[in-house]
């Protein structure tokens, strides 16, 4: 634990909902054993190493498979200890072209730990024909949104989405799935339908996040990280989070959702770097 500590890095006081932040400059097998109480997390939302060559500053993504996975599996364990017994796990993973199969390796090292109640692709762009949307859409040509980052090959394509794994204990956790709702395209749906009480359904497991428009690298100095729309989503659909923690923080965007919807939260990071820029931009600074 060189170069560790228990006590927090950094402490956002309760605000006027009552919830707080805390990061620690922390491995998080460390982190979720010693600072968290058993069954204290209700959501827990995280990316975490693909082992896919990414290029941190001070971790090696390039593990053995089978040494890999093996962390992998303890931090899941570390995970469900820290967890409630309806929490939810939000494990967002993604693969390389060359290695189609990591993410599913992943979700398999845990299948023994979690039930896998959910699986939500995650779209970072996407292109919609005219024709393909149909008469009744509001789709005036052919559209194509997001951003993704081009693949030079003959042999693969774009990849223009990743994985978000939902796992939970036992299968039963309920959703709030109309807190993240969409309005029915057809309104005559509503009444019609017993379950369309209101002009709001179920969104599904394809869920449209795009990345915000950078002009250069500096803009986003982590090299793998996600939207805060992603974890405010998650947060939203479990419902009725109390606490939420990311054990691999990066710079802050599950803490960006938590603190938006009024939660409490807990995130791990080993990079100093990278936690000051999550302060800086939990804090405007």
């Amino acid at each position: 634990m060189q170069g560790q500590s228990l006590t927090p890095y950094w402490v956002m006081p309760p605000d006027s909902t009552g919830s707080s932040i805390r990061f620690y400059l922390l491995d998080c097998l460390v982190g979720l054993e010693k600072s968290l109480n058993e069954k204290t997390a209700d959501v827990v939302v995280t990316s975490p190493p693909y082992n896919i060559g990414t290029g941190y500053s001070l971790y090696s993504d390039n593990l053995p498979r089978e040494s890999y996975l093996a962390w992998i599996e303890k931090i899941g364990i570390a995970v469900k200890r820290a967890m409630r017994d309806d929490g939810s796990f939000f494990l967002n993973v993604g693969n390389k072209p060359t290695d189609q199969w990591i993410a599913w390796d992943i979700a398999f090292a845990l299948r023994k730990h979690f039930v896998l109640q959910n699986i939500v692709h995650w779209i970072k762009s996407i292109a919609i024909s005219r024709i393909d949307a149909g008469n009744s859409s509001n789709v005036p040509g052919d559209v194509t949104v997001g951003h993704f980052k081009p693949i030079v090959s003959e042999r693969f394509l774009n990849d223009c989405h990743e994985y978000i794994f939902h796992f939970t204990k036992k299968g039963t956790a309920k959703l709030d799935k109309l807190a993240i709702g969409v309005p029915y395209q057809d309104k005559t749906n509503i009444g019609r339908w017993k379950a369309a009480r209101q002009d709001k359904r179920d969104r599904g497991n394809t869920w449209f996040i795009p990345y915000e428009t950078i002009q250069n690298r500096s803009e986003r100095p982590h090299p793998a990280t996600f939207p805060p729309k992603l974890p405010e989503m998650c947060i939203k659909l479990h419902g009725d989070a109390k606490l939420v923690v990311d054990p691999f923080a990066g710079i802050g965007s599950t803490a960006i959702a938590a603190k938006k919807l009024g939660v409490s939260f807990v995130g791990f990071e080993i990079d100093r770097v990278y936690l000051d820029m999550a302060i800086a931009r939990l804090t405007g600074g």
